[in-house]
C-alpha cells in the first residue's frame, strides 16, 4: 500500500519513459500497466478513480516490452467507416504496410445512417472516388437494390447516379475487400491517444508544424509506430446520443466513443467544435399500408457506379421499389407540443441544413406537410428506413408521430430515431492533401472535418489514404484541385472557408459543372491516379482504351458529312421532327448530334451504316452523345480552367509572414487562419 500511496502522490511529477519514445497519454490507460508494476490487481478500481481525466508525460516504464508493437507500419488508419476503408485500402494500392485499427472488425463498413449512395453531386464524388480505383463503386454495383438516375430532366453534368443499398450485402461485400487487400492489416482496438515527437528542422515546412505524429497508443495501453496516421472517427469524437432527454455517450447507437483521442487533438492545439446530425426511425415493412402510397421504381437499365463494370448484379426487373408519403399536421402539433421533452432541438450546436430532422422542419418552416420516403434496407430483411423523418423524440412520442403519418397507422416502429452530437475539427486546420498543419504527418478525413454522408467521407478517406502512403516514402503530394474534381472543390472548400455546419456536396459548389461531369471522371482522374500508385494497370488500360475509342470514333463523326437536306430525310426515316440549326452548307454527324434531340440510334439509317460500332456499343454511344452536347460550350469552359490553374501555380512561401502585408487586419486575420498554400 506504500507504494500505491507513493504512485499515487507523485503522479503529477514522474517522468516515465516507453522505449525512446516521447508522447503523451492518458492516465486511465496506464493503469493497467502500473497496477502490474506494483502488483496491485486488487486495487485497480481505486487506481481508475484516482487517474480519470488526468494526463501525464509517460518517459519511462522498464520491464514491459510487449506494450509496444515490434512491428512498424508506413500507415495507421483509425476508423473502419466509409473514409477509413477508402483510406486504408488506397494506402495499401500503394504498396504500404498499412494498418486499419477500428472498434469492431464487424461493422467495417457500416451504414451508420441511409440506406443509399449518391444523389446530386454525391454522384459525382463517388464517380471520381471510383476513377482513383477506390472500392465503394464497386461495392456500390454488388449490393444495390434500387438504381435510379436523379435530375435526368436537365443536362448530364448535373445527373445524380444514386442507388438503394442491401445494409448487409454492402458491410459483408466491404468486409470481403478490406480483409484480403495485400499489404493491409485490420485488428480490433481502440485508439487512446497520438505518439507526438518534436518538430526537427529538417521537417520543418512551415510556421505552423509544432510536432510530428509518431503512431498511436492504444486503448490497453500498447504503442503501434508509423510514418503516418490517418483520423477517420466519423461521429465518434466525445460523441454522445440524445433521445428525448436521455443522453449517454456513444458514437452511434451500441458503440462506445472516442474520449482519449478526443482530448489529445484538444491539448495538442486543434480549435475544436460541435456538430450534430441524426437517423430516423425504423419500421416494419409487414405493417405498412402501400395502397396509401405513391411508388417510386428503379430505371429499367440501372447505371452501374464503377467504370470497371457494364452493369449492375442486381436484374433490372428484380429491383425493389421506394414509396413516397408525407407528414401530416398531426405530427407537426405532437412536435411543438412535445419540445421540451427533446434535448437534442434545444442545443445550440448546429444540425445538417440541406438534411434537417422532421423537428427542424416543423420550427423552420412551419407546420405543414413534409416528405417522407420509405426505403427498404436491404432483400432479406423487413426493416424500412424514414427517409426524411429524422426525430429525437421519446420513443413513444416518435411511435405517436408516426402514427400519423398517411399509410402508416398501424406501422410497428423496430428501433427509434435519435441524434449524435459529436467533436469536429476546423478544416482550415489541414492542407489540400489533408495533412494537419499542426502536426506533421498526421491526416483528417471524413467527419472530422466537418463533412456529413458517406460519400464525402469517402472521397476525403481516398485523398487521405493515398497522401499517407507518399508522405510515408517522402513523396510530393497527391492534390486534386477544384478545377479537375468535385473532390477538389470538396477539399478547397473546407480548407479555405472552413464549416460551421455539417457540409453536403452540391453540383452547385463548382464552377465547371460542364467539365466535371460523371461520365468523364475517369479521363479527369485515372491516369492521375495511376502516376501517384493508387490505381491497377487493368484499370489504367480500360481508360485509356475507353480514351481511344472516344478520339477515334469522335474524329470519324467530325470527318463524315452531309447536306442539311440528307439528315432532314434521316430524321423522316427516324420519324423524327427535328430542326437543324442554320450553319453552314454541310453538317457533320458530330454536329447533328449536339442537338439533344437527335439520338446516336438514328445514325444506323445513315448510307452504309458507318457508326455501327458506335450505335451498338451503349456505353461508347452515351459517352459520344454528351460530349457532343457540350462541346460548344468547353472553348470558353477551358480558357477559364486554364486562368485558375495559372493562379493556383502561383505558389505562397509557408514561412510569409502575413502581418507585414499591407492589408486590412481582417484579411491578414483570415491569411494567418487558411494560411493559403497558392
Amino acid at each position: 500500500m506504500a507504494a500505491l500511496a507513493r504512485f499515487q502522490q507523485d503522479i503529477s511529477k514522474t517522468t516515465w519513459r516507453v522505449n525512446n519514445l516521447n508522447f503523451k497519454v492518458c492516465a486511465n490507460r496506464i493503469m493497467h500497466l502500473m497496477a502490474a508494476r506494483l502488483g496491485l490487481p486488487a486495487h485497480l478500481s481505486l487506481l481508475r478513480g484516482k487517474l480519470t481525466g488526468k494526463t501525464l508525460n509517460l518517459r519511462y516504464l522498464s520491464g514491459n516490452a510487449s506494450e509496444v508493437d515490434s512491428n512498424f507500419y508506413d500507415v495507421i488508419v483509425v476508423g473502419g467507416g466509409h473514409a477509413g476503408c477508402e483510406a486504408a485500402a488506397a494506402s495499401a494500392r500503394l504498396g504500404r504496410k498499412t494498418l486499419l485499427l477500428t472498434h469492431k472488425i464487424e461493422t467495417i463498413g457500416e451504414m451508420s445512417c441511409n440506406p443509399s449512395f449518391g444523389g446530386i453531386g454525391k454522384g459525382h464524388l463517388v464517380r471520381e472516388v471510383d476513377a482513383l480505383d477506390g472500392v465503394c463503386g464497386r461495392i456500390c454495383d454488388k449490393s444495390g437494390i434500387h438504381f435510379k438516375v436523379l435530375n435526368k430532366k436537365k443536362g448530364p453534368a448535373v445527373w445524380g447516379l444514386r442507388a438503394q443499398i442491401d445494409r448487409d450485402l454492402y458491410r459483408r461485400y466491404m468486409q470481403e475487400e478490406i480483409l484480403n487487400t495485400k499489404c493491409l492489416t485490420v485488428e480490433a482496438s481502440p485508439v487512446d491517444d497520438l505518439i507526438l515527437d518534436d518538430v526537427t528542422p529538417e521537417h520543418v515546412d512551415d510556421m505552423v508544424c509544432e510536432k510530428i505524429c509518431a503512431g498511436v497508443v492504444l486503448e490497453n495501453g500498447r504503442c503501434v509506430k508509423a510514418s503516418s496516421v490517418v483520423i477517420t472517427t466519423g461521429t465518434f469524437l466525445r460523441g454522445c446520443i440524445h433521445l428525448g432527454l436521455d443522453i449517454r455517450p456513444a458514437g452511434r447507437l451500441g458503440d462506445a466513443p472516442a474520449m482519449g483521442l478526443a482530448k489529445t487533438l484538444e491539448e495538442a492545439g486543434f480549435t475544436v467544435g460541435r456538430l450534430k446530425t441524426g437517423t430516423p426511425p425504423r419500421i416494419d415493412r409487414t405493417t405498412i399500408n402501400y395502397k396509401q402510397l405513391e411508388s417510386h421504381f428503379g430505371d429499367d437499365i440501372p447505371v452501374p457506379f464503377s467504370f470497371m463494370n457494364e452493369k449492375v448484379s442486381i436484374k433490372p426487373e428484380e429491383q425493389v421499389s421506394c414509396h413516397l408519403t408525407n407528414s401530416s399536421t398531426k405530427v407537426g402539433e405532437i412536435i411543438l407540443q412535445n419540445k421540451h421533452l427533446n434535448h437534442h432541438i434545444r442545443e445550440e450546436v448546429t444540425g445538417p441544413r440541406y438534411c434537417p430532422s422532421i423537428e427542424s422542419k416543423v420550427m423552420r418552416f412551419g407546420n405543414r406537410p413534409h416528405q417522407i420516403w420509405l426505403e427498404p434496407e436491404g432483400l432479406n430483411t423487413n426493416i424500412v428506413y424514414m427517409q426524411g423523418f429524422s426525430v429525437t423524440l421519446p420513443p413513444e412520442l416518435q411511435e405517436e408521430c408516426i402514427h400519423n403519418v398517411r399509410g402508416l397507422e398501424e406501422a410497428t416502429m423496430t428501433r427509434p430515431g435519435y441524434g449524435v452530437e459529436y467533436d469536429f475539427m476546423d478544416p482550415r486546420q489541414i492542407k489540400p492533401s489533408l495533412e494537419t498543419k499542426r502536426i506533421k504527418g498526421l491526416f483528417f478525413a471524413g467527419q472530422i472535418n466537418g463533412t456529413t454522408g458517406y460519400e464525402e467521407a469517402a472521397a476525403q478517406g481516398i485523398i487521405a489514404g493515398i497522401n499517407a502512403g507518399l508522405t510515408a516514402r517522402g513523396e510530393p503530394p497527391f492534390i486534386v484541385n477544384r478545377t479537375e474534381g468535385y473532390i477538389g472543390v470538396l477539399i478547397d472548400d473546407l480548407t479555405t472557408q472552413g464549416t460551421t455546419e455539417p457540409y453536403r456536396m452540391f453540383t452547385s459548389r463548382t464552377e465547371f459543372r460542364i467539365s466535371l461531369r460523371p461520365d468523364n471522371a475517369d479521363l479527369r482522374l485515372t491516369e492521375k491516379g495511376y502516376k501517384a500508385g493508387c490505381v491497377t494497370e487493368e484499370r489504367y488500360k480500360k481508360t485509356k482504351d475507353m480514351e481511344c475509342k472516344l478520339s477515334e470514333n469522335i474524329e470519324l463523326l467530325k470527318a463524315y458529312k452531309m447536306s442539311r437536306a440528307q439528315w432532314s430525310n434521316i430524321l423522316h426515316e427516324c420519324k423524327a421532327e427535328i430542326l437543324l440549326a442554320k450553319t453552314g452548307s454541310k453538317l457533320s454527324a458530330f454536329d447533328v448530334l449536339q442537338s439533344s434531340y437527335f439520338q446516336v440510334s438514328y445514325l444506323s439509317e445513315v448510307p452504309g451504316n458507318p457508326f455501327q460500332g458506335i450505335v451498338s456499343d451503349d456505353v461508347l454511344a452515351g459517352r459520344i452523345k454528351i460530349e457532343a452536347v457540350y462541346e460548344p460550350f468547353m472553348k470558353q469552359q477551358k480558357q477559364n480552367i486554364e486562368e485558375v490553374r495559372a493562379e493556383e501555380e502561383l505558389e505562397v512561401p509557408p514561412d510569409l509572414d502575413f502581418n507585414r502585408l499591407s492589408m486590412s487586419r481582417e484579411v491578414i486575420g483570415l491569411l494567418n487562419t487558411v494560411r493559403p498554400t497558392t
